[in-house]
């Protein structure tokens, strides 16, 4: 509840996010670096949310900036796209010790600032990178078998259209599934046309 009446009073992006430093409501905090907002522009049409940060993301600060971030780097720029042009946000603010899933509860904790982050960004796109992002914003259970697919989010005011394709870090273990986040980014390309 405090996290639902939190995210609601911030008007704007930078409100939210020391509104973030603040809150002590969820465990993560205690065993992170620091927080990991976002990147990129905030005014691009397009969204991508992942899981949670990792390891390097969590000593500078920056969502998507170890290896799986290189590899999201080159998938936007493959459809000329990079980094000035989306915005990039995790699910959960704080890295989980050991680079551990995010729990459902601390996903839940954590759920009322990003549906906020996504309302006062407002892309024209959503992109839900990974199971953790998909379930959590999107109620979807299994991503290999729900990714893909163009999907709605409601932020409350209005309609996004939302899509939930595969976690880098996944890719760069599974590389034969790249072809299938191939074909979810030429459909990301197409959509922002």
């Amino acid at each position: 509840m405090a996290a639902r009446e939190a995210a609601k009073s911030a008007a704007t992006l930078d409100e939210l996010r020391a509104l973030l430093d603040k809150f002590d409501g969820c465990a993560l905090k205690a065993t992170a670096s620091r927080l990991v907002f976002a990147d990129g522009n905030p005014q691009g049409r397009l969204m991508l949310i992942g899981e949670a940060p990792g390891r390097e993301e969590d000593i500078e600060g920056v969502p998507f900036v170890g290896r799986s971030g290189k590899l999201l780097d080159q998938m936007l720029g493959a459809i000329g796209l990079d980094r000035t042009k989306v915005y990039i946000a995790n699910i959960v603010p704080w890295r989980p010790p050991g680079n551990r899933t995010p729990t459902p509860v601390e996903t839940q904790i954590c759920l009322p600032f990003i549906q906020r982050q996504i309302e006062l960004a407002n892309p024209d796109i959503l992109v839900c990178i990974g199971g953790p992002s998909a379930g959590g914003l999107l109620n979807l259970q299994g991503i290999l078998k729900n990714r893909g697919r163009w999907l709605s989010y409601q932020t409350g005011t209005r309609e996004i259209r939302a899509m939930a394709t595969l976690h880098p870090a996944y890719l760069l273990r599974s590389p034969i599934a790249k072809r299938l986040a191939w074909r979810d980014f030429l459909a990301i390309k197409k959509a922002l046309g």
